[in-house]
């Protein structure tokens, strides 16, 4: 069986994994791409959360085989100002949920600006994302540390 060609953070790989390895574990153990962190390898923490074509997914739920030929971006490939503002607004403390949480909140923004509704504000106006807004798209991912009040800070920042 020929290996899957992954297209990761701008680079190409070939992947030498079975077709029922998830995406999450072809990046870490078969790629070294060990930025994507893997929580409750079960869909419900945002811990792995990398984009796909710029949309966000769990990528612990995800077949690595999937995804050939489409543009994956671990942390590892993000350049963007979420990052220094969750620091500005101590939006991390241990900080392993922090890639997951970054990763899901450009997915997010990227949904809001299309027009993605949500359940927290029905017939939100463009261009104020609430904070109510913003913790409603982001409650996929947990933060075991507690430092929900900072990321919502950081996301909206960003967002204006």
């Amino acid at each position: 069986m020929p290996e899957p060609r992954l297209r990761i953070n701008g680079e190409d790989h070939e992947a030498d994994v079975s077709p029922q390895v998830s995406l999450l574990d072809a990046l870490r153990e078969h790629l070294w791409l060990t930025g994507t962190k893997k929580g409750c390898d079960q869909g419900a923490c945002g811990a792995c959360t990398v984009l796909v074509d710029g949309r966000r997914i769990v990528s612990c739920l995800a077949l690595a085989v999937q995804y050939e030929g489409r543009e994956i971006t671990t942390i590892e490939g993000v350049d963007h100002p979420l990052q220094e503002a969750f620091v500005r607004h101590d939006g991390l403390q241990c900080g392993y949920c922090t890639p997951g949480q970054i990763c899901s909140a450009i997915g997010m923004l990227g949904e809001y600006a299309a027009g993605a509704p949500s359940a927290a504000t029905e017939g939100l106006a463009p261009g104020s994302l609430t904070p109510a807004e913003i913790r409603e798209r982001m409650s996929g991912n947990i933060c075991r540390c507690g430092a929900y009040n900072g990321i919502a800070e950081a996301i909206q920042e960003v967002a204006s």
